[in-house]
């Protein structure tokens, strides 16, 4: 009898992201002691690489929200899908401010508890005992927090918003230093009180997340972490969900099976391209400020209806 390799997905997946992280750590570690500084078109070039690889992992909702069948409703969800994201894109372009406010706690929640249900997936492949919910939610905040926050409040930020978005610049109005220290201190209690109640993957998490958002650059840092640790995770979680994934989980191929969780999601990148330059061409007044801002604008966008779509799935992992 195969084994399933479900299990497997989402070890291989953890330990990748974490490594992941944990070498850009390292490697600007080592920049800044040798006194080496990556000048910030080399910084955003990464960036929205990184930021690519990411958009794949939600590329697919339609695959999993809801059936294809009957036709009607599965192209209502399509259209509603769409009008969500060009509205979201809209305000976002045209409320700097307060859209980019509203999508850091909006992405900070979806980012926290889509991890948290990582792991609650990961232990019911396992038929292991899930920890309690109140567990995974001091985990979850300021996992999802730390990440966006963190850098977005970093000292370095202002010269990479600068270059994306000068409005964004202040966005944290007089509250900068207190929004970071605030962050800080939630997570590294947080830290403390999952090694307390031996929660230790959570706990190491944490402290890797920190060490990301505070040593590497802040707009490296997100990037990373979103398309290197946030896609993949939910990435492997997709598997269970979708039928040919699973089918192949279930005859224990591993890779194949991660395959076919990405590569319905490939298509994405090219389309968030060639919008994001589209924008840069046809609505200079808003897109004006470069490539990563319009990618940013167009992901966030899609980040709304993405949320809200796999919202149930999230919740539902970690109440269960």
């Amino acid at each position: 009898m195969m084994k399933d390799a479900l299990p497997a997905i989402f070890s291989l997946i953890e330990r990748f992201s974490r490594w992941a992280a944990i070498a850009v750590i390292l490697l600007f570690a080592l920049l800044r002691i040798a006194g080496i500084d990556l000048n910030m078109s080399a910084q955003i070039t990464i960036a929205l690489i990184a930021l690519l690889i990411g958009i794949p992992h939600g590329a697919i909702d339609h695959l999993i929200s809801i059936p294809s069948k009957p036709r009607g409703r599965f192209l209502l969800y399509i259209v509603m899908y769409v009008a969500i994201a060009l509205l979201a894109g809209w305000a976002i372009a045209t409320w700097n401010l307060n859209g980019f406010r509203v999508v850091v706690v909006m992405s900070a929640l979806h980012f926290g508890y889509g991890d948290a249900a990582f792991r609650n997936e990961w232990k019911t492949a396992s038929a292991i005992k899930k920890s309690p919910w109140f567990v995974e939610s001091i985990y979850a905040l300021p996992a999802g927090f730390a990440p966006v926050v963190l850098p977005l409040t970093d000292s370095r930020t202002r010269s990479a918003l600068h270059r994306i978005n000068p409005a964004l610049i202040n966005w944290t109005g007089s509250h900068g230093h207190l929004l970071r220290a605030t962050t800080l201190a939630v997570a590294i209690a947080a830290i403390f009180i999952l090694m307390v109640l031996r929660a230790l993957p959570f706990a190491l998490d944490l402290v890797v997340l920190l060490c990301l958002a505070v040593v590497t650059p802040p707009l490296i840092a997100f990037a990373i972490y979103f398309g290197f640790w946030h896609a993949t995770r939910h990435t492997a979680r997709l598997v269970s969900k979708l039928e040919n994934s699973r089918v192949l989980a279930a005859k224990g191929s591993v890779f194949r099976a991660l395959r076919g969780a990405i590569t319905p999601g490939l298509y994405a990148i090219i389309g968030t391209f060639v919008i994001s330059a589209g924008l840069m061409h046809f609505e200079n007044a808003h897109f004006s400020f470069g490539l990563l801002w319009s990618a940013l604008v167009v992901i966030w966008a899609l980040t709304v209806p993405h949320m809200l779509s796999t919202s149930r799935f999230d919740f539902r992992a970690i109440r269960r």
